[in-house]
């Protein structure tokens, strides 16, 4: 019966709640009646009318004030204070009527006050009733669920938040809370929503008391370093972890259950934000044409999606790859179709079609994001690395000079620094091409952006361990030492864009990526942040073994972002400038008219020799193995 009314369309259950309504009224006037005389009084003069058109007074009102539009179930107290004040209002205008027509009988006053108190009480009491039945039918059926579907949880946070939280969570068949954890001593101990509130020392007996399946973070007003503290003490135990964002991005206050998301590595590894420079960000983008090389890449989608909310006259998107550049087009026009976006297929190598596109669209900044980065596969690819990363850039360059860009930004990277693989030789040579042209004109202002790795890029260890861990593992790690800069895709392109407006022309601008991560230290976090253990000689019955294969071909211990000590600091404290040796054109081009003649010859022997030459801290690990010898 009750799984009937439910089911019945909202159009039903309203005509069911008027037409009880319409009946309450009437007979809540003739029960008024026998209150106030102590006997039923039925009236034969024209106040048998105005009881029976009490209903024609009642419903509009009742209507106009929206009693028809709330869900009985999800009743609340707004909604039983409008009923209130509807009721309150029906009283009024059926008592001004019994003033106003005629009529012969008893009509004691007081009627109308009975009458507003016993209305109040049926029509507000039923839907009452209606809520309760209905919860508890709810309430029944996710009592059968408990143990099949639903998660047993625990909320840390019994702020504002936190109880949010638990109310979304009430009309969720997902979880069921068993607690709070607080770190506050005056909330420890209490109840709140039925449930006890407990401390962060007891969070190890609750998960094993109640079979806990995950922790929900819920306090999105605090500190960054807060946030970090909490997560990191959490991961030690064997459950999800979730976490709602922060206030800013929580809408109205409100909160849900789709707000929560799983606490990912880029909490543990995030640093405090530092808000960038409007001015910076707008320099190079606002009213302007830019142009994006291998625009869908990792670095190069991210700086498009950050440029269209910059409001630039048109975007250029250049990318090798079609259902790259496919991708990328779809993803902005959601973020804003309102800026004309230009998807281009294209490659840097060819030096036609790019003078044909800076021409056309008379382009004023370039950020040149393409290039080839996998370190293992550029080493067993030398020419097409040297061609694609130093001769794609030199065709750039020259395109920039000779159509009047205005700025030309290089995405470069740590691994130019005293470089140990092809990869990290050939952006060391691209900077040295955009250093010399700096110096040769001025047309140009040329500048490079230094940086280490970036979560979850195309080429990040992030993605492959994430993999791993979802097929049972093991993780593989190169070697037990190694470590890397980490540093997130937003900002670090929000830091590419305010460094290449703050050029002059030549500037080696490097990135802080804070403090190295050991690679090891990194798999054992995602490992507990999936709710397992790391398996080893300590713990031999763990889920997920981490296994050390050995360096691969040009890979190094660990990463540098500078080649000497000469840095200052710029406007922004995360961007430093870095004043570092470079070759004149004059000499640099005859090396590259050398370089480019081996590329034809596809003799990697040469290629590495002039790579040294031009690069003298250039030291390959590894012997030059190509297939195609």
């Amino acid at each position: 019966m009750i799984d009937t009314l439910i089911n019945l369309s909202r159009a039903k259950k309203k005509l069911i709640m008027l037409f009880v309504d319409a009946w309450l009224i009437v007979l809540v006037i003739f029960l008024s009646f026998y209150l106030r005389l102590g006997y039923w009084y039925f009236p034969q003069s024209n106040l048998i009318y105005l009881i029976l058109i009490s209903p024609v007074v009642a419903i509009p009102i009742f209507i106009k004030f929206g009693l028809y539009r709330s869900i009985i179930r999800f009743l609340g107290f707004k909604a039983l204070w409008i009923i209130v004040n509807a009721v309150t209002l029906y009283s009024l205008v059926w008592g001004i009527l019994l003033f106003i027509v005629p009529f012969e009988g008893i009509f004691p006053r007081s009627v109308i006050i009975i009458n507003w108190f016993l209305s109040l009480l049926f029509v507000g009491g039923l839907r009452i009733v209606a809520h309760w039945i209905l919860t508890k039918e709810r309430d029944l059926k996710d009592s059968r669920q408990l143990g099949i579907n639903c998660k047993k949880v625990i909320i840390y946070g019994a702020g504002d938040a936190g109880i949010q939280l638990t109310s979304a969570l009430a009309l969720s068949h997902e979880y069921n809370p068993i607690g709070f954890i607080d770190d506050s001593k005056e909330l420890q101990g209490n109840v709140i929503a039925g449930l006890n509130i407990y401390s962060a020392n007891e969070i190890s007996n609750l998960i094993n008391k109640y079979n806990v399946d995950e922790i929900l973070v819920a306090i999105p007003s605090a500190s960054r370093a807060r946030q970090l503290e909490i997560v990191s003490k959490l991961e030690l135990f064997r459950v999800t972890v979730r976490m709602l964002p922060g206030v800013a991005e929580l809408a109205e206050g409100k909160v849900s259950v789709g707000d929560l998301r799983i606490v990912s590595i880029q909490d543990l590894l995030g640093r405090p934000k530092v808000f960038p420079n409007k001015q910076l960000l707008d320099k190079n983008i606002l009213g302007k044409v830019v142009l994006v090389t291998g625009a869908g890449g990792s670095i190069g989608s991210e700086i498009c999606r950050q440029i269209v909310r910059l409001k630039p006259k048109a975007l250029i998107l250049y990318e090798i790859s079609e259902f790259a550049l496919y991708t990328i087009e779809k993803e902005l026009f959601k973020i804003n179709n309102s800026i004309d976006v230009y998807p281009l297929l294209g490659s840097v190598l060819n030096k036609a079609r790019l003078y044909s596109v800076l021409k056309k669209f008379r382009v004023n900044t370039i950020y040149h994001a393409a290039a080839y980065k996998h370190v293992p596969i550029v080493e067993l690819n030398i020419t097409e690395g040297v061609n694609n990363n130093i001769f794609g850039t030199l065709n750039c360059v020259n395109a920039s000079i000779e159509y009047n860009i205005e700025t030309f930004v290089l995405i470069s990277s740590d691994k130019a620094v005293r470089p140990t693989n092809t990869m990290g030789a050939t952006k060391r040579v691209a900077e040295l091409i955009l250093q010399a042209m700096a110096s040769k004109q001025s047309v140009t202002k040329f500048s490079m952006v230094r940086f280490g790795n970036v979560l979850d890029s195309s080429g990040s260890v992030i993605p492959l361990f994430k993999q791993q861990i979802k097929e049972g593992g093991p993780i593989t790690v190169t070697d037990i030492n190694i470590s890397r800069y980490f540093m997130l895709i937003p900002e670090a392109v929000e830091l590419v864009i305010q460094a290449g407006a703050m050029s002059s022309g030549g500037d080696v601008f490097v990135l802080d990526m804070g403090e190295p991560v050991k690679i090891k230290e990194l798999a054992e976090k995602l490992v507990r942040l999936s709710g397992l253990k790391v398996k080893d000689k300590i713990n031999p019955d763990g889920d997920i073994e981490i296994k050390y294969i050995g360096l691969r071909p040009g890979e190094k211990l660990f990463e540098e972002l500078l080649l000497g000590d000469n840095v200052s600091n710029t406007d922004n404290s995360k961007i430093m400038r870095a004043e570092e040796d470079m070759i004149a054109w004059d000499k640099l081009e005859l090396i590259l008219e050398e370089l480019i003649n081996a590329v034809n010859d596809n003799d990697n022997e040469k290629l590495q020799e002039l790579l040294k030459k031009l690069v003298p801290d250039f030291n390959p690990q590894f012997k030059i193995k190509d297939f195609l010898d």
